[in-house]
């Protein structure tokens, strides 16, 4: 999870200075450069020893550093900002039919270009190995990333892998179960809070020596520390002040398709011989008079 998002989640959830100061570098993240720290603490109505102490609470060693890191990030994301799309509010209330349109398939394209830019091949390759080997694969997510899980799920059981979706109320006794045979993938968009599902079942998947593949937003975060390997979300979205996580469910499913298809092409004519036996006897009633639909056996 990147600087500004951390300090969007703690602007949300506490309710004391951290909020006025994270609220104020948020709303002038432009101008920070241009005001002393006197100038912050005298506009936030804090002090300079309440800006070290909340600069140390995400880590860093005083006000100066955590200015720096959070300048460059700004750099680096406005260097590499969507295209004339913002991915929390793509589109206005004046916004026409057509022009929505426009601007979800731009937010889409560059949320999937953004996904490329971020994965690396050998990532992909050692994931798709851990689910390969695996017994059984076992996905984690809250709403609504627990959705995208059920497709991926769908997908590894039409080639034969024995994947199921972890359910709230039932994850403590999931992750008890499992074995360094089988594979773990938690889909987080912050990754950041131990104590929470999904990742509050790290601890105990990391004591039975199970694989773990993260999906989860860049930057710093918790779940992330712990992984086998990791595939980056787009991280270019807030995490609450949005219409609809646009970017990111097209990212994350972007992910998975890859995923999944790396994993097919391990074992390809087998896997394809597998699933067009299998459709064959379990879809025998979906019919089509389309002619680039239809199919006979």
């Amino acid at each position: 999870m990147y600087l500004f998002q951390r300090i969007e989640e703690a602007a949300f959830k506490q309710n004391d200075a951290r909020r006025t100061i994270g609220e104020f570098i948020l709303e002038n993240r432009d101008q920070l450069q241009e005001l002393s720290m006197d100038e912050i603490a005298k506009r936030t109505f804090t002090s300079k020893p309440t800006l070290v102490r909340f600069a140390k609470y995400f880590d860093y060693s005083g006000w100066k550093e955590f200015m720096y890191a959070f300048t460059h990030e700004v750099a680096y994301y406005d260097e590499n900002a969507y295209e004339a799309v913002d991915p929390n509010f793509p589109f206005s209330a004046e916004d026409d039919s057509l022009q929505i349109i426009e601007h979800l398939v731009t937010l889409k394209m560059q949320s999937i270009k953004d996904t490329v830019s971020h994965i690396a091949a050998e990532d992909l390759n050692h994931a798709a190995e851990l689910i390969q080997k695996a017994e059984n694969i076992v996905i984690y997510g809250t709403s609504p990333n627990s959705y995208y899980g059920e497709l991926f799920k769908r997908n590894l059981l039409t080639i034969q892998k024995k994947a199921f979706l972890s359910k709230a109320g039932e994850n403590g006794l999931i992750s008890s179960a499992l074995t360094n045979r089988d594979c773990a993938i938690i889909i987080s968009y912050s990754g950041n809070n131990p104590d929470e599902n999904p990742t509050s079942n790290v601890k105990k998947l990391k004591r039975s020596g199970v694989p773990i593949i993260s999906i989860t937003s860049g930057g710093k975060n918790y779940l992330r520390d712990y992984s086998d390997v990791v595939l980056n979300i787009s991280s270019k979205e807030r995490l609450y002040s949005k219409i609809a996580n646009f970017a990111t469910q097209e990212s994350i499913l972007f992910l998975l398709d890859a995923l999944f298809s790396k994993v097919f092409a391990l074992n390809y004519q087998v896997n394809m011989d597998n699933k067009i036996a299998n459709s064959k006897v379990l879809e025998t009633k979906r019919q089509s008079d389309s002619k680039d639909l239809s199919e006979h056996f």
